[in-house]
């Protein structure tokens, strides 16, 4: 697959990982949720751990490679923007669930 992000992940416990992308810049993510669709590819999506003001939502593709789970950016746009729908129609359902 030649969208794979070669980005290297260490787990800090369920919720926290430190995501080094393709130019060496590292970053805190804190996952947010995990969507796996009926054929089994599994998206996870994240937000900037320090970013209080306008946290954006970051989405992941889930790969494996050579027995190794990667992330992945998604750089279909349509394949995006129905996944991003998906996230937020999970969210909204679980805050009227409240």
């Amino acid at each position: 697959m030649n969208n794979k992000n070669d980005d290297e992940i260490l787990d800090f416990g369920a919720d926290f990982y430190t995501v080094t992308d393709e130019e060496g810049n590292e970053y805190e993510i804190e996952h947010l949720d995990t969507l796996i669709l009926d054929d089994g590819t599994t998206y996870m999506s994240f937000t900037e751990a320090d970013e209080t003001e306008n946290p954006e939502m970051i989405i992941f593709k889930v790969i494996e490679e050579n027995g190794e789970e990667l992330f992945a950016t998604i750089d279909d746009e349509n394949e995006l923007q129905e996944i991003y729908d998906k996230f937020m129609e999970r969210l909204y359902d679980d805050e009227e669930d409240q």
